[in-house]
């Protein structure tokens, strides 16, 4: 073998460890990046006295609350989570054809926070042969939820401010006044 075959040789090891020390960084980088990510607690657009809105959401999925607010309240009211089964919730964020509408990407990792909240505080399905609902009417959940409530044919979420003034603020506990209890 040559001599310059044997130094290129040796100056490709140092090449290669490099590389794979570069590599090594930039994947930890990533993985404290996104540890930070999913353990943070920064929420955005709620009050901390309304965080609970129907169940307490634990610190480590706040964030998921956040980017769950931010994305689904520029077209309407966010929905609690609580009135759909987590079923219902796995077909809505798959869904590209939202309701008729094409929605943006949302790509993961912001998507798998949105999912890990929403399956958190959503329900599970708990008889088999249920079938998932799409809308908030059909679904049993939303209908424990009101049980002295008598909702119009077509329950629309336009029409939770009628009695939830301060729902576009993710408060469904505040009660307009015909209903003090």
């Amino acid at each position: 073998m040559p001599i310059s075959n044997l130094r290129n040789k040796g100056r490709r090891r140092p090449f290669l460890f490099l590389l794979l020390l570069l590599i090594f960084l930039w994947s930890a980088s990533c993985g404290l990046v996104m540890a930070k990510i999913s353990t943070a607690t920064t929420i955005s657009q709620i009050e901390p006295q309304l965080m609970s809105n129907v169940d307490v959401v634990p610190k480590r999925h706040q964030l998921g609350l956040s980017l769950y607010l931010d994305n689904c309240t520029t077209c309407h009211i966010p929905v609690p989570p609580q009135v759909l089964p987590t079923e219902s919730w796995k077909v809505i964020l798959e869904d590209y054809q939202h309701y008729g509408i094409q929605l943006p990407t949302l790509i993961d990792p912001p998507r798998q926070l949105i999912w890990n909240y929403l399956q958190v505080s959503s329900r599970v399905k708990s008889q088999q042969e249920e079938r998932i609902p799409y809308r908030i009417s059909s679904s049993r959940y939303f209908k424990a939820l009101h049980p002295r409530v008598e909702f119009p044919q077509n329950v629309n979420i336009k029409g939770c401010v009628s009695c939830h003034p301060s729902a576009a603020k993710f408060d469904f506990r505040t009660l307009s006044s015909e209903w003090p209890d």
